[in-house]
């Protein structure tokens, strides 16, 4: 049976510590990518299905506080270990506040960052939701990655949450009222609209050419999500 191969971001401006890290991760069987500054390691963490992120916290253009919270505010739920080199607990408390699962601070020994990485990932294994199925439609809410059959489709983080909530919700009426406050949050004041445009751009990307929308209307309510026939 082949064994998943994990992979890690690294975010970290100084290369060589970026370096002995990902060598770090690299000998316990991570596949690893390195950033060397907050917005292209925002960039990566959005875009790629990492395992866990590394994330030093003094970075250029983007400081790691900020790149963890922009992580955690575009739907991204992997396991964030914070680096610091600073001494005090008040970048411990901001961290963990912004969405940091953990916190070392360097220089540390190899073993005790092995060990905490391997304990954010038995975390979330434990705590890992459990992935979505309606018909062919699969939604990993961890990876967050969306498959029709073997095909991966590209959603874009509102897309993703929307889809999450009717697939969550498979089988029953969904309100218009409900998917607004779970999607675009209680404090929206927009056109509730959206969610018709939102709801074309799933089917466009969700449906086969010529089949029955998995998502269909329903009148005076709202939605529902059922496998096609």
């Amino acid at each position: 049976m082949m064994s998943v191969v994990r992979r890690a971001l690294v975010i970290e401006d100084d290369r060589s510590i970026a370096r002995a890290v990902a060598d770090q991760l690299s000998d316990e069987g991570f596949q690893v990518d390195e950033a060397y500054d907050g917005d292209s390691g925002f960039l990566l963490g959005t875009q790629g299905d990492y395992d866990i992120v590394v994330l030093d916290i003094m970075l250029p253009k983007r400081n790691g506080f900020q790149v963890c919270s922009d992580l955690r505010d575009a739907g991204v739920s992997t396991p964030i270990l914070m680096l610091t080199a600073k001494e005090g607990e008040l970048d411990e408390a901001e961290g963990l506040d912004v969405g940091a699962d953990d916190f070392l601070r360097k220089p540390f020994e190899r073993v005790v960052f092995i060990a905490r990485v391997h304990a954010l990932l038995r975390r979330r294994d434990r705590e890992r939701p459990p992935t979505l199925h309606v018909g062919e439609i699969f939604l990993d809410p961890v990876a967050h990655s969306v498959k029709r059959g073997e095909e991966s489709l590209a959603l874009t983080p509102r897309e993703f949450s929307l889809l999450n909530h009717l697939m969550s919700n498979a089988g029953r009426s969904v309100a218009k009222s409900e998917i607004l406050e779970a999607v675009w949050g209680s404090e929206f004041d927009g056109d509730p609209n959206i969610i018709e445009v939102y709801i074309g751009y799933l089917r466009r990307k969700l449906d086969e050419a010529g089949s029955e929308s998995v998502i269909r209307t329903v009148r005076g309510v709202g939605y529902t999500m059922t496998a096609a026939r």
